[in-house]
């Protein structure tokens, strides 16, 4: 089985809506993975996120909500709380690689369980893949 993935809010995003490009391809890799019952390491911020990008894009608090709390239910996903700990290693992120204080996060959980991150971030991908390993959602489809 393939090991534990840290999987940006972006990926989720793109599976969540058709009318993106890659929408297909985020949206199999997310099935895929379930399938596989692969782990899923993700912080906590990453229902905050859905949520957010969801109401301002549709202007559905309840579909926002909703689209959270079934996330949040995935049964192989683990939600890392940033605590002080988890916050002190995302400052260090974002000032080593200069990412937006978000992408830090993700990068700071995939740090703490050293795995991959799977983002549809250009800037994310591009500035952490120096200590971790970055994948596109389509670049890891074609690996699994």
């Amino acid at each position: 089985m393939m090991g534990p993935l840290t999987i940006d809010a972006s990926v989720f995003l793109n599976a969540f809506n058709p009318g993106e490009d890659g929408h297909e391809i985020s949206k199999e890799l997310l099935a895929r993975l379930q399938r596989m019952g692969v782990p899923l390491n993700a912080p906590s911020l990453l229902l905050a996120e859905l949520a957010a990008a969801i109401r301002r894009g549709l202007d559905n608090p309840d579909l926002a909500r909703q689209f959270a709390r079934a996330i949040s239910h995935l049964p192989h996903l683990t939600l890392i709380p940033l605590d002080e700990l988890l916050a002190q290693q995302a400052v260090d992120a974002a000032a080593l690689y200069q990412l937006r204080g978000s992408d830090a996060v993700y990068a700071a959980v995939a740090q703490r369980f050293a795995c991959p991150l799977i983002t549809l971030d250009k800037q994310q991908h591009d500035r952490v893949r120096a200590v971790l390993k970055t994948y596109y959602p389509a670049d890891l489809l074609l690996e699994i």
